[in-house]
């Protein structure tokens, strides 16, 4: 649904929170590794969203990227995908026409522009907080289980 890079901000985002959350820091290696990402996608990913001001980044020892508490009650899934995929959700069409709207619909415009705002609130109200604390109990994951 999303590009890749867009899921990978997903992904870390959440994992930095996770780290955030218990006081720690992590650096690139550990985020890549734990979101099953290359490295150096990875590095770009991290500067997006830094840049965005979804995380921080300090450097030297003790350094690594991490979210302040505030941010991470703040910040939700929308916020991150409008990063990635700019007004993405505002402006897709069920059948991937570029010219359909309210003027010029195509033949399923009006169910799927319900979805559409479905799905915008659902994102909406995805506190990243909430769902770093939801992968630290256990209740969801960031990565594919592996098959032994």
């Amino acid at each position: 649904m999303f590009t890749k890079a867009c899921e990978y901000g997903i992904r870390s985002t959440i994992f930095i929170a996770l780290k955030s959350n218990r006081s720690e820091r992590c650096g690139l290696h550990d985020i890549a590794s734990e979101i099953d990402s290359p490295e150096a996608y990875t590095a770009k990913i991290l500067q997006i969203l830094v840049h965005n001001g979804i995380i921080e980044s300090t450097k030297g020892p003790g350094g690594g990227y991490y979210m302040s508490p505030e941010t991470s009650q703040r910040i939700n899934l929308a916020d991150i995908i409008e990063v990635y995929e700019g007004d993405w959700l505002d402006r897709r069409c069920g059948m991937g026409l570029s010219d359909c709207n309210e003027d010029h619909p195509c033949p399923i415009h009006h169910q799927f522009k319900q979805i559409r705002e479905n799905l915008k609130n659902m994102l909406q109200k995805a506190n990243i907080h909430k769902l770093a604390s939801e992968l630290d109990e256990g209740l969801s994951f960031l990565r594919a289980i592996q098959n032994p």
